[in-house]
């Protein structure tokens, strides 16, 4: 049962690790990089679709996007849904493919998104700790109901602290990688 609890911990600290990369992946370097359209929704006969489920996208040089539309009909739609889009970059098309120009960041810009990073990973931070309490409540709720015995109690509180550790240092290497792609011109 206590290793159903840790194994559960260990999963959810995992997924928080995840989803800060991919929040990251988002954030935009002054590189291309295909993550930055993930959020991307495109009017597909009138269903909204995800841009690459309808697209393939590559990366031709390292600041350029090119998006080859599988159907070339919606090459103008794509166009929509990439100037509606958050991305705030203007796109240009030669009726076959779209290409995305990224633009460098000022410095200014750059500091602005590291703080954005350092943001996203504090939320990161806060979300293992509550895994970590909500794991240790478990636990003691189980020592209450003599299910386990005092030192496995304590030796299940070491496990978790330890694994909130390394979950921690994990966060923070992916934080301070996104921070050096962002302030390297």
């Amino acid at each position: 049962m206590a290793d159903a609890i840790f194994n559960e911990a260990k999963d959810k600290m995992h997924k928080a690790a995840e989803n800060l990369q991919r929040n990251l992946g988002q954030i935009r370097a002054g590189r291309a990089n295909a993550s930055l359209l993930d959020r991307v929704q495109v009017t597909y006969y009138g269903v909204p679709t995800p841009l690459n489920q309808m697209a393939s996208i590559t990366i031709p040089e390292a600041r350029v996007l090119m998006i080859t539309p599988f159907d070339k009909s919606m090459v103008q739609e794509v166009e929509k849904a990439l100037l509606a889009s958050d991305l705030g970059i203007t796109p240009t098309s030669d009726g076959n493919v779209i290409r995305l120009v990224i633009p460098q960041l000022t410095e200014e810009r750059r500091k602005e998104l590291a703080k954005e990073v350092k943001k996203e990973a504090e939320q990161a931070k806060v979300a293992i700790r509550n895994i970590r309490r909500d794991a240790i409540d478990e636990y003691k709720k189980q020592q209450k109901n003599s299910e386990i015995t005092e030192d496995d109690l304590r030796s299940a509180e070491k496990d978790i602290q330890d694994l909130t550790d390394k979950s921690i240092k994990e966060l923070d290497k992916i934080a301070s990688d996104k921070e050096k792609e962002l302030l390297e011109v």
